[in-house]
């Protein structure tokens, strides 16, 4: 059951706003615990561009700061208040890692003396805000995506659109969008980074959306804007300011491309009744590989995102698809210096052979590519799929995005499509990347999808265990009939709007038992990285 903010939390939230000489850890272990993220350099061959496209990554680094800032605003409020009045460098780092004095990947704890625990509204209502007073508002924006709630002078509930809430940051990013147009060569992203810059100014993000998903030959791609709405667990409905800076990678791209005009044939395949798969996702939609060389805001907090499905907006998915962006040196990074050493300690040492990038490549990529499968509808036609699972949607559509990647390249092996595929390695792989992601705790909507995936796969027996040498050894016929029965349950749940059933089945089963605490244990006096942690910029990237 969520939590309100009655007073006593409110008191301990409210910390966060209050002036302090200095801030101090709660934990002796603060330097260990920043050194569990490994230093990765976020750079690629700037050769593949031209002049012109050279001058428009300043522009472009700035308006990423800017974003950045932005989500300091959203998830915390005053940056600099924070650190300015932070003495241990250690400490420090952690708050830059985490945007604030909560610890991410383990369950948003406070990790700073005197700060009580995160609101789950972050800044996007006012701290002393209930439940009860929020869905007794009658405001038909309330719940928008690009809006936050705030006291008006009299001390009641008002909207307020982003738009507004942060104009002088969002005409600066606007500004440095139109320049960077200007110099763009490609008529989709010039079109693009235009519509974008009048999207931060009038709140209407569809057009430029739509652009984005028109863009086919750019080199250069910039992400930009308030896009997910994980940090907003009271209800998941606020988005969270963020931007990427990539460069893509076409020949790797060139590769991607047939897999789009497969996804109604994919979509047809899925396990259930033809009622909860009746939408049909649009074929225009883009694979890519990019390397990044910059990300700002949300997803650069906590765990790093290693590839990207977009747009969110639900009419977008069914007009045009979305674009599934895999993040190939990010990818690398994590493989080589966190999956590898994992599947290591975890994998039985006949199955290890499986664990192989390419794997890891598909199955990052085919989970992007589940978002656009299943429908965005319920089946009665009265609301979204995300308005019916409340704040159980982002959970849940994650863990639908992970199976139904996985069931992907199966079908997609099936129909030779991915030529002398041994399905071994990706299974493998997936198991071993559990593990991976499930360090990052229950606190997001991937680490709880990943604990519920886990939990489900050990009750049907998809994987054995050895007590007497801690290694899990998957059983290849098991964990396919798991992977159809789980990609069902979730499908029809989403297609139903059974918001009850998505509680309970989180409830149960989107925790870290003990059993799998003491194999994280292990991991964890291996001396394994748990994530990464990016220089960027432009003078880490060359410019």
């Amino acid at each position: 059951m969520k939590k309100l903010f009655l007073p006593l939390l409110v008191l301990s939230g409210l910390i966060a706003c209050q002036p302090k000489t200095t801030y101090t850890s709660k934990d002796p272990n603060i330097r260990e615990k920043v050194e569990e993220f490994i230093p990765f350099k976020l750079t690629t061959d700037l050769s593949v561009l031209s002049e012109k496209e050279k001058q428009m990554l300043p522009l472009l680094f700035e308006a990423a700061q800017i974003m950045d800032d932005l989500f300091w605003q959203q998830t915390w409020g005053n940056k600099q208040q924070l650190l300015n009045n932070t003495q241990d460098e250690y400490l420090k780092k952690f708050m830059l890692i985490n945007y604030g004095p909560w610890e991410r990947l383990n369950n948003n704890k406070s990790f700073v003396e005197g700060i009580g625990e995160k609101p789950e509204g972050a800044q996007f209502y006012p701290e002393n805000m209930t439940k009860e007073e929020f869905e007794a508002f009658e405001h038909p924006n309330k719940s928008d995506l690009y809006t936050i709630i705030k006291r008006d002078e009299s001390g009641e509930l008002e909207v307020v659109p982003y738009s507004e809430a942060y104009k002088k940051e969002l005409k600066q990013v606007a500004d440095l969008l139109r320049k960077a147009a200007a110099l763009a060569e490609d008529q989709g992203l010039k079109k693009y980074l235009s519509l974008r810059a009048d999207a931060l100014l009038n709140n209407e993000y569809q057009p430029s959306d739509m652009a984005w998903m028109d863009m086919k030959s750019n080199t250069i791609d910039f992400v930009v804007g308030p896009i997910e709405t994980y940090e907003d667990a009271l209800y998941g409905s606020k988005a969270a300011f963020e931007a990427y800076i990539l460069i893509k990678d076409k020949e790797w791209s060139d590769k991607l491309t047939r897999f789009a005009a497969l996804l109604p044939q994919l979509q047809e395949s899925l396990p259930v009744d033809a009622e909860y798969k009746k939408e049909v996702p649009g074929t225009d939609s883009d694979l890519g590989a990019y390397d990044a060389l910059y990300y700002a805001g949300d997803c650069n907090s906590g765990s790093k995102t290693i590839a990207i499905n977009l747009p969110n907006d639900p009419q977008v998915h069914i007009e045009k698809g979305s674009r599934k962006l895999q993040l190939k040196n990010s990818m690398q990074a994590k493989f080589d210096h966190i999956l590898v050493p994992i599947s290591k300690v975890v994998i039985a040492p006949e199955q290890q052979k499986h664990v192989k990038f390419d794997a890891f490549f598909e199955n990052t990529m085919f989970h992007e590519v589940a978002h656009g499968l299943g429908i965005k509808m319920t089946l009665d036609g009265k609301q979204s799929v995300r308005e019916a699972m409340k704040e159980t949607a982002s959970s849940i559509e994650e863990a639908k995005a992970d199976i139904l990647g996985l069931y992907m390249v199966t079908k997609l092996a099936e129909m030779g499509e991915l030529p002398n595929k041994d399905l071994m390695d990706n299974y493998v792989t997936f198991m071993a990347g559990i593990f991976r992601s499930v360090r990052f705790g229950a606190a997001s909507a991937h680490g709880k999808a990943n604990m519920m995936r886990f939990n489900y796969f050990k009750e049907q027996e998809a994987f054995s265990y050895d007590k007497a040498t801690g290694y899990y050894s998957v059983n290849f016929d098991k964990m396919t009939e798991a992977m159809n029965k789980l990609s069902a349950e979730i499908l029809v749940m989403q297609g139903n709007g059974n918001y009850d059933k998505a509680k309970k089945m989180l409830s149960e089963m989107g925790t870290i038992r003990p059993a799998l605490q003491a194999d994280l244990d292990r991991i964890a006096a291996a001396g394994i990285p748990r994530d990464i942690v990016f220089e960027q910029g432009p003078a880490v990237c060359g410019l």
